[in-house]
């Protein structure tokens, strides 16, 4: 079973690029990527709690904590499409500016969602009309690629769990330092190749057999989950990635291992 991480994260000489195991062209795999998450999207969050038992959860809260979001703000959420991440920002805005009496402050906030499938987006949309949340948010179906944003035109950037689905990882990087204004803030959460002894038979026999199982039983679909799983164990570690971030402009770059390292969280600053 290939388990080694891509070496470039893109697409090579031949313009052929990873989805999970396969091999596919660099133009085929958004379709496919789009493919993958129309299946799941209405079952989306709900497997995020069950395949990580909620600890996503703590990933996500760790992200909006070391963004350490002030109003007034404007970020975008690339590859965000149901909402998660973002509602959890503007929830830290809200709660911040209301300390500080400054709600004024937080109405200036502004969300924008992108994701390259509207299934998701309508997804995420729905949410947000639950949650009574409908001024301040964009939701705009796009790809990471090529993000329809200004230069320096928003302050900060995250991306959760998506960029490993991107067909040109440095482009995308590259997208998001153009879109940042200077002194705007990068992070990403990644699921990382898990390399410890002890660690990784179980997570092998857990990725393989269970996730697939659940995805089948609960969102009717267990070869989007079997890419799912496929496409972590394609993903560059962590040195590699945050040596692409360093390519792509990106300064003071860190990254912090999370749940035995399943899990990272990247930052880096636009300077």
């Amino acid at each position: 079973m290939p388990d080694t991480a891509s070496d470039n994260g893109g697409a090579d000489a031949e313009d052929t690029t990873d989805f999970g195991y396969r091999r596919v062209t660099a133009a085929e795999k958004p379709e496919l990527v789009r493919g993958v998450f129309d299946s799941v999207a209405n079952r989306y969050d709900l497997m995020n709690d069950l395949m990580s038992g909620g600890v996503h959860r703590l990933w996500k809260s760790a992200l909006v904590a070391k963004l350490d979001p002030r109003p007034p703000l404007h970020f975008v959420d690339v590859a965000g499409g149901t909402g998660d991440i973002a509602f959890r920002i503007l929830a830290r805005l809200k709660a911040r500016a209301a300390k500080s009496g400054e709600e004024a402050g937080a109405e200036r906030n502004r969300a924008t969602i992108i994701d390259i499938n509207q299934h998701m987006l309508d997804v995420g949309r729905d949410r947000a009309l639950d949650r009574g949340l409908i001024a301040g948010l964009d939701w705009v179906c796009g790809d990471a690629t090529a993000l329809p944003l200004d230069d320096s035109s928003v302050d900060a950037y995250t991306i959760g769990f998506g960029i490993r689905n991107v067909t040109g990882i440095e482009e995308a990087l590259r997208e998001a330092r153009r879109v940042l204004r200077p002194g705007g803030r990068f992070l990403c959460l990644e699921f990382c190749p898990v390399e410890r002894p002890l660690l990784r038979p179980l997570y092998d026999a857990y990725s393989f057999a269970v996730v697939p199982a659940l995805g089948r039983a609960v969102a009717g679909d267990a070869e989007s989950y079997r890419y799912l799983v496929e496409s972590i164990r394609r993903f560059p570690g962590p040195e590699k990635f945050t040596a692409l971030m360093e390519a792509a402009g990106l300064e003071q770059v860190r990254v912090r291992a999370l749940t035995g390292g399943v899990v990272a969280l990247y930052s880096g600053w636009r300077l």
